[in-house]
């Protein structure tokens, strides 16, 4: 039975452009982040080049939300609501307390610095939709709220950790990915859903797990990102093949930036390899659960279009988890947990670093 107690949960995610209006403000944001854009120089020659490259990128990059065809903008922000709305449901399906869930983006729109999003504590969750920790990701997370409220929530009871190490997510993983091969999946819950199925035994196929690309520079700071990409590929591999999946499985990182060496092998460098070798290609995208640009554009069209050029023989981008029953499931209840059992620096673990009102801190 619900109480009249009400209880926020704050579902983050990186950030989108509604709108081609908002394109250069959610550029600035993620530029202007010290941990998205980390380079050796002083703090106000960063920033300034960060503001020059956002302007000087917006208009490429608004021809690219154009061609998606969501009115000039991300769907990013309109598919993590729809998360929100389900998993508000489950919440208040499965607990005795009230639940709120609102949806804030770290940049852009709707703003996690604004003031509308409270203090982490047990009444105000905050939950991430990063599978893997990354410096650019949740440490950035973690250093914007620590900024708004003078402490890290880690520890405070209000915020759920990264997930994509719970074997419960490989599981739930493997079974979406069987589902989707299958015919399983109610194709009007997801965007643009391929059209396209491999002409091919899909357990015999070449599964290209594609993960976000991040700089090296944050790998030699002490970032996990790669490991705990390659911990969730390998816990969901296995999964897969108790469904009969025994095809060959690969790692590659996308949506490079820069002239700056960034964790490899490419996914460009990837299916040009596989498509030369008239492989049959499905791609998965590991560290993303929210369909957008980098699911929908690069992989579903560029990387389609490179399988063709190189010579492969079928390809397939496979949809992120999206509102899938079990993962808002999983979710749901990784919320009712929040965060009670962590009573170490996970930045410091998983990051190389701790913030500095970190409350675990020797």
């Amino acid at each position: 039975m619900i109480t009249n107690k009400v209880k926020t949960l704050v579902l983050v995610n990186l950030g989108g452009p509604r709108t081609p209006s908002e394109i250069e403000v959610f550029l600035r944001d993620l530029f202007s982040d010290p941990f998205v854009f980390d380079l050796p120089l002083p703090e106000f020659l960063r920033l300034r080049l960060a503001r020059f490259i956002a302007k000087k990128r917006a208009p490429k990059v608004q021809k690219t939300y154009e061609s998606m065809g969501f009115g000039g903008g991300s769907p990013l922000v309109e598919e993590t609501a729809k998360q929100a709305h389900a998993l508000e449901l489950a919440l208040n399906e499965r607990s005795s307390e009230q639940w709120n869930v609102k949806v804030a983006m770290a940049c852009g729109y709707p703003n996690m610095r604004d003031i509308e999003f409270g203090k982490p504590n047990q009444d105000t969750v905050y939950l991430p939709l990063y599978p893997q920790f990354s410096r650019s990701t949740v440490l950035s997370t973690l250093a914007i709220l620590e900024t708004k409220f003078g402490e890290c929530p880690v520890g405070s009871g209000g915020y759920v950790p990264h997930f994509g190490l719970d074997p419960n997510f490989h599981s739930i993983t493997a079974k979406f990915i069987y589902e989707f091969f299958t015919d399983q999946l109610p194709k009007d819950q997801y965007l643009h859903y391929p059209e396209e199925t491999p002409n091919c035994d899909w357990r015999n196929l070449d599964l290209v797990f594609s993960a976000h690309g991040v700089p090296m520079r944050l790998i030699h700071k002490g970032d996990r990102y790669m490991e705990e990409v390659e911990f969730s590929v390998k816990g969901i591999a296995d999964e897969l093949s108790k469904f009969g999946f025994n095809g060959s499985v690969h790692i590659s990182y996308q949506s490079k930036v820069g002239p700056a060496k960034w964790t490899e092998p490419s996914t460009i460098q990837m299916i040009s390899s596989l498509a030369k070798q008239g492989k049959h290609i499905a791609v998965y995208p590991i560290s993303f659960v929210s369909d957008h640009l980098e699911t929908l554009e690069e992989i579903g069209e560029q990387f389609k279009d490179l399988t063709w050029e190189m010579g492969g023989k079928s390809f397939v981008r496979i949809p992120a988890l999206g509102i899938y029953p079990s993962f808002i499931q999983f979710l749901a209840e990784k919320v009712i947990q929040s965060d009670r059992k962590i009573q170490h620096c996970i930045c410091r673990e998983k990051g190389g670093e701790s913030l500095q009102h970190c409350r675990f801190k020797d």
